[in-house]
């Protein structure tokens, strides 16, 4: 498998290599901090500091959901700037049923719904 094939593949393994606390301050920088709260169900952006700097540990599962987020986003950022991969994240996707991206993280199984997000992310990247 090429990477042009899989645009997502040096991002996973980015993922896949970095601590948790990198993970949230890499993403933090690319989403913002509300975004990255949202997506890890947290009310507050404090907790998402606290994340970052390894101060503060969230469930198994919120930890699969913002690796699966950093994915999408380091892949995004590739090609588009902070802002579009943000909106993106926030907008109905036709390709998710008129879902946005960040909704269907946040309330799915990182499991299930991450590969429909990347997938989205994958056809977005090659048709724009």
């Amino acid at each position: 498998m090429t990477t042009a094939a899989r645009p997502d593949l040096p991002a996973h393994a980015e993922a896949v290599r970095l601590s948790f606390s990198d993970l949230v301050a890499e993403l933090r920088s690319l989403l913002g901090p509300r975004l990255v709260a949202y997506l890890g169900n947290v009310k507050e952006t404090r907790a998402v500091h606290q994340w970052s700097e390894g101060s503060r540990e969230p469930e198994e599962s919120t930890q699969r959901r913002l690796r699966v987020a950093f994915v999408v986003a380091r892949t995004l950022v590739q090609t588009e700037p902070p802002a579009v991969v943000q909106t993106w994240f926030q907008g109905l996707n036709p390709l998710l049923d008129d879902r946005s991206p960040a909704r269907l993280l946040r309330e799915g199984d990182p499991n299930e719904v991450g590969p429909e997000v990347l997938g989205a992310a994958r056809s977005f990247l090659a048709h724009g």
